[in-house]
């Protein structure tokens, strides 16, 4: 059975290899790891040529202003500015954000509905185990962040709680 310093360093190699995928097996225990993909989109700068004004003795051309094409405007839009009063609940662990209970069952929560301490709002799964999320907090669910199937990292925001 690896340990989990064995597991970190099989991950540190394959980071630095131009390996893509490595799956392990022993005794019931598998692993796969993956490399992801990043793609990188190249820009190319906008190259503005003037065209070459041609002068005889006689007459001098007025100056020509080089031809500038009109590129589209982008709109920033302006972060969302989260209430401050809100209550985050955020994922406890790394794994896979579920929103109900099975497939064909309701939602735990959704906008609008009012929680309790107690309450369920989510389960996360994590190396196969179903992790009850509860509220911890009295309130109003205002917002749900992730959607059903989501993969979620530590520390991350899935729901905001208007208190009570």
């Amino acid at each position: 059975m690896l340990k989990i310093q064995d597991i970190r360093e099989l991950i540190k190699a394959i980071d630095q290899s131009s390996v893509e995928e490595f799956k392990y097996e022993q005794e019931g225990t598998k692993i796969t790891l993956r490399k992801e993909r990043k793609v990188i989109e190249q820009t190319q700068p906008l190259v503005v040529q003037q065209a070459p004004v041609a002068q005889t003795p006689q007459q001098v051309a007025p100056t020509v202003q080089p031809k500038v094409e009109a590129q589209p405007e982008v709109k920033q839009e302006a972060p969302v500015v989260k209430d401050a009063k809100l209550h985050k609940i955020t994922a406890p662990m790394v794994g896979t954000f579920y929103s109900s209970p099975s497939p064909d069952s309701p939602a735990y929560v959704k906008v609008g509905d009012k929680v309790k301490n107690d309450s369920v709002v989510c389960i996360v799964e994590a190396m196969k185990l179903m992790n009850e999320l509860e509220a911890e907090i009295s309130g109003e669910i205002v917002e749900v962040l992730v959607q059903n199937g989501q993969l979620v990292e530590y520390g991350q925001e899935l729901f905001l709680v208007k208190p009570e």
